[in-house]
């Protein structure tokens, strides 16, 4: 199976491509969008569809089987913290458009997942999405991010996949 991770921003979109062969993770790519602010009316217009485009290429590259998405949190400034779920609507919106099924995770249980507590720093995500997969090269914190939350996601469906076995081994 092979798991996309975005991390939703609108200044910049991590996003990670792993591959899952049974309890093996193995790293494909990781990359961030860019989206520079423009100047004059429509810029969040512009920005959001040159998120868009830029992930829409990364899903026809890579072709994911699944993907998830970090759930917004609430900031202090409303205004950011709107421009950053529209963010999340491109990272939400473009793999459905690929036709997949886009699993969300709060912050707290990516840090859990992938580092084993909820209030892990950046640099702890980052430690251990390299021992997670060995030799990665990871173009910057948010593409760190994407890639514990492919992670994440791919925990979270092995097991989802174990327990629907069990639940039928058990009904006979």
């Amino acid at each position: 199976m092979r798991v996309m991770g975005i991390d939703p921003g609108l200044r910049n979109l991590g996003w990670g491509v792993i591959d899952v062969i049974g309890t093996r993770l193995r790293h494909v790519a990781n990359g961030i969008c860019h989206s520079a602010p423009g100047e004059g009316v429509g810029d969040l217009a512009s920005r959001l569809l040159s998120l868009h485009s830029q992930l829409t290429e990364v899903m026809r590259q890579y072709a994911p089987d699944a993907a998830a998405v970090e759930n917004t949190f609430v900031n202090k400034d409303a205004v950011a913290t709107l421009k950053l779920g529209q963010a999340r609507g491109i990272a939400l919106l473009v793999p459905a458009q690929f036709g997949l099924v886009v699993g969300e995770y709060a912050p707290n249980a990516v840090k859990k997942t992938v580092v084993g507590v909820g209030h892990a720093a950046k640099a702890q995500i980052d430690h251990m999405v390299r021992i997670h997969l060995p030799g990665v090269e990871i173009n910057g914190p948010d593409a760190a991010d994407a890639l514990a939350i492919a992670i994440c996601h791919s925990h979270h469906v092995q097991s989802a996949g174990r327990l629907d076995a069990a639940l039928k081994r058990a009904a006979g």
